[in-house]
């Protein structure tokens, strides 16, 4: 789909209607805490959250066609593998050192803050751990392979992991480039395709605001806004350590695109919106990758850059895996974690292997901590100390996972020389 050539359009009222809906959701959650007995609120608050659960679903459900088929497209339409190459190298220059930033300065405001220090054990959610736990391997090569490698392309569509996708698409995009013209029906169905799935994400969007009035009611509900001051230091903390790695991602952002990075932004209001209100970066993808055409960035880089990046740049998630490791280390007084340099170097190593291509899985952060923690002596139980507000960090992360991925898709298509310049209007506007 050809967007970049489109005209800017009136504010999107999509943002506007998800604000009002998650203020209602806060507002609605909030009564039914406080008036409502505990068995009315135990069995409404999951019911609500059903129509956060079907939004999502409906995203999900395009995200497998829209991965392959844009990928694949992309690596065919740059040409040749040198290119492949060329463009891959840059992403991953930026993956790599942009998640060495984030897990770095997640260290090292964790250890200046200390959430974790002084925190009642007491408020742990064991229930919530002991089923979380169910769902988690501790880390071991044999798991990491299997989770990077498919064994089926359908088996990996199915249960939406993103990384087994790319890995598929990688070499299918490849071989179909190298066998030429004989491709090219398969390219341009493809091709077909992702303009079919996108023309989708544009009705799927319009629920959003519904999912987010779900999600945020029922969490209010169950949990009440006394959770967030119980935690109050921790999320703060967290947050604080957002606000520094947008510093950081903004400022380079602007030493490549400059007054660009403006438009940008503009762009990414409506998707990081989503993020942070469904606590989902996957639900935004597709619009994602509406919106990076719509700014000017070459088709072919989004297609390529895009998946890739849900794979090995959710930023966000970065630091909140250094976060939330660190906070249990400290409630629990493990000093090996807490006071040893190398030993927090080597778990933030572990960590960049890890959280590959966890776009896709439910509080994947968490199931990373988990997996890897056993490795340095973090209890396992501890993870129900930062699960009751999990999600309120997950939107954080979300939406720093959206700014990431975007940043890096502008920054390769400005280096690759394909950054159209389709905004004078708006640049007008903001002038």
């Amino acid at each position: 789909m050809d967007v970049s050539t489109s005209t800017p359009s009136k504010p999107n009222r999509l943002t506007l209607y998800i604000v009002i809906a998650m203020v209602l959701g806060i507002g609605t959650g909030y009564l039914i805490h406080e008036n409502a007995s505990p068995e009315f609120i135990k069995d409404f608050s999951p019911k609500i959250k059903l129509l956060a659960t079907i939004f999502l679903r409906l995203v999900q459900m395009i995200i497998a066609p829209l991965v392959f088929s844009t990928l694949v497209v992309g690596i065919a339409k740059l040409g040749d593998l040198k290119t492949v190459g060329r463009v891959g190298g840059k992403a991953m220059l930026w993956f790599i050192s942009a998640s060495l930033i984030s897990l770095t300065l997640g260290l090292i405001l964790v250890t200046i803050t200390k959430p974790g220090v002084g925190v009642n054990l007491a408020n742990a959610d064991i229930a919530g751990a002991k089923d979380l736990i169910g769902k988690t391997k501790e880390f071991s090569l044999e798991h990491f392979v299997e989770h990077v490698f498919p064994k089926s392309v359908i088996e990996a569509m199915s249960n939406n992991e993103i990384l087994q996708l790319v890995v598929f698409s990688i070499f299918f995009g490849v071989a179909l480039t190298t066998i030429g013209i004989k491709g090219k029906p398969i390219i341009n169905a493809l091709d077909a395709l992702s303009h079919v799935v996108l023309k989708m994400v544009n009705y799927i969007m319009n629920l959003a605001p519904l999912g987010v009035f779900g999600a945020m009611t029922g969490v209010i509900a169950l949990k009440g806004v006394g959770i967030l001051k119980t935690y109050a230091w921790y999320i703060g903390s967290f947050y604080i350590g957002l606000l520094a790695l947008w510093i950081v991602l903004l400022s380079v952002g602007y030493l490549i695109l400059k007054k660009r990075l403006i438009v940008l932004m503009r762009r990414l209001s409506n998707p990081m919106a989503i993020a942070f209100n469904t606590a989902s970066s996957e639900a935004v993808f597709p619009k994602l990758v509406e919106e990076m055409e719509r700014f000017g960035c070459n088709n072919k880089i989004v297609s390529f850059i895009l998946p890739l990046g849900y794979s090995f740049n959710l930023d966000g998630s970065m630091m909140y895996m250094t976060f939330a490791s660190m906070f249990i280390a400290q409630a629990y007084n493990i000093t090996a974690v807490t006071e040893h340099v190398g030993t927090q170097i080597a778990m933030l190593l572990v960590f960049m292997l890890t959280s590959k291509g966890v776009a896709g899985v439910p509080r994947a952060a968490l199931l990373v901590v988990l997996a890897t923690g056993g490795m340095f002596g973090i209890p396992a139980e501890g993870i129900g100390l930062v699960l009751a507000i999990d999600t309120f960090c997950d939107m954080g992360r979300s939406m720093t996972n959206v700014l990431g991925n975007a940043l890096a898709t502008a920054a390769v298509s400005k280096w690759e020389g394909v950054l159209a310049n389709t905004n004078k209007t708006i640049f007008k506007t903001l002038a």
